[in-house]
């Protein structure tokens, strides 16, 4: 299955890259996966609704620009589907036998995803109610997502 995690806003700490990479590396014996990063906008001094959709609008526009034609996409959007983690990998197996070999999960900014991306994508999944830095929510996708490609391929993985 080819994966496309696109992604706002580089990561700048090294612990997050280290991290990020020791995932893609492990993830590269079950899927071809790239990452794709866009910019980030910067932060608007009017914190206002209005400025935010505007900031969320004008990343939705880098990511759209990336998202391969045949894609199916999953935007992680805290309003999304939950899974555990052994639902997740059935869930991505389903997808596969369907004919969905080409995902690109989509992880928004620090404003979240703009309303053009959530309604372009296919599903919309959610890790918690909880809020998490976009850098440590690429990390968690990345961990989740090796798990379920362990499971798929009937190995061991901790509960």
């Amino acid at each position: 299955m080819y994966i496309d995690l696109i992604t706002v806003g580089k990561l700048k700490e090294r612990y997050w890259r280290e991290a990020c990479l020791e995932y893609e590396k492990r993830l590269s014996r079950y899927h071809k996966l790239k990452t794709i990063t866009v910019a980030d906008e910067k932060d608007p001094a009017d914190q206002g609704a209005k400025a935010i959709a505007k900031v969320c609008q004008l990343e939705g526009q880098r990511i759209e620009q990336k998202i391969a034609p045949h894609s199916y996409v999953i935007a992680l959007d805290v309003k999304g589907n939950r899974y555990d983690s052994e639902a997740f990998a059935q869930h991505l197996a389903q997808l596969e036998s369907r004919g969905h070999t080409h995902l690109a999960l989509i992880i928004g900014g620090s404003h979240g995803l703009s309303a053009d991306i959530l309604t372009r994508a296919n599903e919309r999944i959610s890790f918690s109610d909880f809020t998490f830095p976009h850098q440590l929510m690429r990390v968690i996708l990345l961990e989740q997502i090796y798990r379920a490609s362990r499971i798929n391929a009937g190995e061991p993985y901790h509960k």
